[in-house]
């Protein structure tokens, strides 16, 4: 729109756009235009804020399809890399990989670990080494870099790290916990909020008393595992079957549906178990399926995610160090390679959108 309209005229027929016209914006803007367009003087203050209201943020993701984020080491000179690759139902999966821009912040954290808000498209890295986080959005070449206070990790505590986008606002945020791993009892909890950038404590009367790790980015109290939602704490209780499993446990999010992951040794070979949680009830969970044997492309190593199609994204021991990533579909047992053959690869499922638009672009 002209910068030759009144800026008041142009807030008036922006606010009376018909809900057709508004459709095809959404239709037609991409997040590859985005980071260009919005550092153009031509593109007036109205319609940034059009772009970067809530309303038209969440309309925007709606719009958009599932992408996978792939993380892995180059094999040569292991280097660290991304690529994004467009989930689609079709039998050309995977096509067109796209080698993804990495912010420096992220480049040079020290042994990161990484959780992700799928439906919100963010990523989050922590580096308890570095004492610092990194909120980025690949899709639109931003991100955040976050200062962790007060950071332990030791014989005598332990910080424990999670991230997630508030629901009602769009708000991401950042929980910290801090344990002593002597008794299992925490130290504190606080939770950081983008938009004010403050670190603010937890009340004392939501928060459970005793606490045990589960894995790298989850927590497990008392048997119930815990994740970042709202400002308060939620619960779901495991069936016997898996709180009191001896085999290695990890916690997935396909579709919107909570997925744990039971890894065994069974007649020599190694297997996973799937289960998901059905219809969010506590201690409700049905098993799926189970992943076993070989393939052509090596032995099984690990689950790392899902399609939106339901099949499972395993990674394979091709041979020394090498992984293969693969597709594995639970009905026919059969799996695809997909071609990613690297180090220590990792797979997150996200949606594009545009949560830290308003944030710097990376140069890198």
């Amino acid at each position: 729109m002209s910068d030759n309209i009144p800026f008041d005229l142009q807030q008036i027929i922006i606010s009376k756009l018909p809900v057709e016209l508004e459709e095809i914006i959404l239709n037609k803007l991409t997040v590859d235009s985005i980071p260009i367009g919005l550092q153009s003087l031509e593109l007036c203050i109205s319609w940034k804020s059009l772009i970067d209201s809530s309303d038209f943020i969440l309309k925007h993701r709606q719009h958009q399809h599932q992408h996978l984020l792939v993380r892995y080491k180059d094999a040569v000179n292991l280097e660290l890399k991304y690529v994004s690759i467009a989930d689609t139902d079709t039998d050309t999966f995977p096509q067109n990989p796209v080698s993804v821009t990495v912010p420096q912040s992220v480049v040079n954290l020290d042994e990161p670990y990484t959780t992700i808000d799928s439906p919100h498209g963010l990523l989050c890295l922590f580096s308890i080494t570095d004492r610092k986080a990194v909120i980025w959005n690949p899709s639109v070449r931003k991100a955040v870099d976050v200062v962790l206070p007060d950071i332990a990790d030791d014989e005598m505590c332990r910080t424990v790290l999670g991230f997630g986008v508030c629901r009602e606002t769009r708000d991401p945020k950042i929980v910290k916990i801090k344990m002593d791993t002597k008794i299992h009892k925490e130290g504190g909890v606080y939770v950081f909020t983008l938009s004010t950038r403050i670190w603010r404590s937890v009340y004392r009367s939501n928060v459970p008393s005793k606490f045990i790790i589960f894995g790298e980015e989850q927590v497990v109290v008392g048997g119930v595992v815990y994740w970042l939602a709202v400002p308060r704490f939620g619960e779901v209780k495991l069936p016997d079957r898996l709180a009191h499993t001896h085999c290695n446990l990890s916690m997935l999010k396909p579709r919107e549906s909570l997925v744990a992951i039971e890894g065994c040794v069974e007649d020599s070979e190694l297997v996973y178990h799937v289960w998901v949680m059905k219809d969010g009830v506590p201690k409700l969970f049905e098993k799926l399926f189970t992943i076993s044997g070989h393939s052509p492309y090596g032995s099984l190593n690990s689950v790392r995610g899902f399609r939106k199609t339901g099949e499972a994204l395993v990674e394979l021991q091709a041979h020394r160090s090498i992984r293969t990533l693969a597709a594995y579909e639970p009905y026919s047992k059969s799996i695809k390679n997909i071609g990613t053959s690297e180090k220590h690869i990792y797979v997150y499922s996200y949606t594009e959108t545009l949560l830290l638009l308003d944030q710097p672009v990376i140069t890198n």
